[in-house]
């Protein structure tokens, strides 16, 4: 059974956004407000189409049963590596694939995927094709430890256009591809995110889905900031789900309220548990670093939250953090007594 079918509308999912998305930030969403879908980061298939590169990128594709459904994006333009890569990560239990055609990131680029798919509509084809073949590589090659789902989604994340507004060209080609979803960010690569998100382009794309009768769930993305909003414009462009990206920062519990109350101590609480999550799941492997980017949307808002973020970005690990926000807690606490 298609997953996609059973979900309410419009539906909710979580962005895949790269060095941000990975396990631990997304286990706090699982906990505190979880998507209806939930992606990971994009992940790319030339390193998973080797044994050599799956040690490295393994920690890109851990994931909880709790996130489910869960989908894996990877990118690439090479057909036969995105072949191998898909067959690998359907193994691994993933609900199903989307194809990043979208990702303005120059290194991406230059090896001809991201946004420089919608610059060869042939190539990207192939592309798609590639990932169907590799599911079904790994349904005939399937063993006693394969964790092959029975429904498999594909699905393409891309942008309106590259340079110009390319919709009624690129975007019918997409929706001719027989994919389960297509996610549509409302700007073009070149505009990337300088100007606000058109919407009315993603009505433009759902009307185009529906004048060429396919099935093709269509969601919007670009600049939601809550739940509430989506609503709003899925309503006005008759979209199936909304994807929200940066409106998720600092607040997993945006999918499961329209508004939360900000409370500061709950607040820098999660901010604990997912700085400890972090730690444990990527301590061998990612530099604590790329923890600190959450802090400024954590530690927003209140009195004296810019001195305690500047505190936090000179730490090293939890234990600092964990300390410095405890000490923190305390002199708030005096201070209403």
């Amino acid at each position: 059974m298609n997953f996609w079918n059973k979900l309410p509308k419009p539906f909710f999912v979580l962005a895949p956004m790269a060095d941000v998305t990975d396990e631990a930030f997304r286990l706090m969403f699982a906990k505190y407000g979880k998507p209806d879908v939930t992606w990971t980061e994009f992940v790319s298939a030339d390193g998973l189409a080797s044994k050599e590169g799956r040690k490295g990128l393994r920690y890109d594709l851990l994931y909880s049963e709790k996130e489910r459904p869960i989908i894996v994006q990877l990118f690439s333009s090479n057909v036969e590596k995105m072949r191998e890569a898909t067959k690998y990560v359907v193994s691994l239990g993933f609900d199903g694939i989307d194809i990043n055609m979208g990702c303005p990131d120059k290194k991406v680029e230059k090896q001809g995927a991201g946004a420089a798919l919608m610059k060869d509509m042939e190539k990207a084809g192939k592309i798609i094709q590639a990932v169907r073949d590799g599911i079904e590589d790994a349904r005939k090659s399937k063993t006693k430890n394969s964790k092959i789902r029975k429904y498999i989604s594909v699905s393409v994340k891309t942008r309106i256009g590259y340079n110009k507004n390319q919709i009624d060209e690129w975007i019918p080609f997409l929706l001719s591809q027989n994919i389960d979803v297509l996610t549509v960010h409302a700007r073009t690569r070149k505009e990337m995110s300088k100007v606000p998100a058109n919407w009315e382009h993603i009505k433009e794309v759902v009307n185009i889905r529906n004048k060429m009768k396919v099935k093709t769930k269509i969601i919007g993305n670009g600049d939601v900031k809550n739940i509430k909003e989506g609503r709003k414009l899925a309503k006005e462009t008759k979209c199936d789900g909304i994807m929200i990206g940066r409106g998720v920062f600092g607040n997993p519990w945006i999918f499961s309220c329209d508004k939360k109350t900000l409370n500061i101590e709950e607040n820098l609480n999660v901010l604990i548990e997912h700085t400890k999550l972090f730690e444990k799941l990527f301590r061998a492997v990612k530099n604590f670093s790329i923890m600190k980017k959450h802090y400024k949307a954590y530690v927003n808002g209140f009195d004296g939250a810019k001195d305690l973020r500047t505190e936090l970005m000179e730490t090293k690990n939890s234990k600092e953090v964990e300390k410095i926000i405890k000490e923190f807690v305390k002199k708030q606490h005096k201070k209403e007594d």
